[in-house]
C-alpha cells in the first residue's frame, strides 16, 4: 500500500512539475490553455511512465524495480562538478595537443568489463567518457565498454596499468548503495 501511495505522489508531483514548467514556457493563463497544459503534463507522464522504471540489482542476481526517483541525487550532484572539471581539464590536453607543432596523437581502442547494478549508471558512464573531449565510447555490449582514446593518456586514464579509473569508481560509488 505505501509503496502505490509513494507512486501515486511521484506521479501527481512530476505532472504537476510538467504543468509548471509548460505554464512558464507559454505564459497563456486563459483556461482552454490551462486545460491543454494540464491534459499535456498528465498525458506524457503517463506515455513515460514505464521509462521511469529501472531494473535495479540488490545483490548479484537478485532484480527489483525501483523508479528514477530513487536514485541517489545528491551523489550525481556531487559527480558532475568533478566531471565538469574533467572536461575543462581534456579540453586543454586536446588543445595541446592539437597546436603542437609534431601532433602528437596516439589513438587507441581501448576495452574494460564494468558490472554496474543498474542501466543508468552504464549510460552515465558512457556519457561521462562521450563528453570528454579526446574520448568517445563507441561501443556498449553488456557490461564491455569500447571506447576511442585519441591520446594514451586519456586511454591510461580510464583502464590504467593495475585497477580502475577514477570515473569508473566515481560512478560505482554513485550506485554502491
Amino acid at each position: 500500500m505505501a509503496q502505490g501511495k509513494s507512486k501515486l505522489v511521484h506521479f501527481v508531483l512530476l505532472s504537476l512539475v510538467l504543468f509548471a514548467f509548460w505554464v512558464i514556457l507559454s505564459g497563456k493563463m486563459q483556461a482552454k490553455y490551462l486545460i491543454i497544459g494540464a491534459a499535456s503534463s498528465i498525458g506524457a507522464v503517463i506515455l513515460t511512465w514505464s521509462l521511469l522504471i529501472l531494473p535495479w540489482e540488490k545483490e548479484p542476481g537478485a532484480r527489483e524495480q525501483r523508479g528514477a526517483w530513487d536514485l541517489p541525487w545528491l551523489r550525481l550532484l556531487a559527480y558532475f562538478p568533478w566531471l565538469l572539471g574533467q572536461i575543462v581539464i581534456a579540453n586543454f590536453q586536446i588543445a595541446w595537443v592539437v597546436l603542437h607543432p609534431r601532433l602528437p596523437i596516439d589513438p587507441q581502442l581501448v576495452s574494460f568489463r564494468k558490472h554496474f547494478p543498474t542501466p543508468i549508471a552504464y549510460f552515465l558512464l558512457g556519457n561521462s567518457i562521450t563528453l570528454t573531449p579526446g574520448t568517445v565510447t563507441v561501443d556498449l555490449e553488456g557490461d564491455e565498454f569500447l571506447v576511442h582514446a585519441l591520446i594514451r593518456s586519456s586511454a591510461e586514464a580510464l583502464k590504467p596499468p593495475e585497477g580502475e579509473g577514477d570515473m569508473i569508481r566515481r560512478i560505482e560509488r554513485i550506485f554502491a548503495g
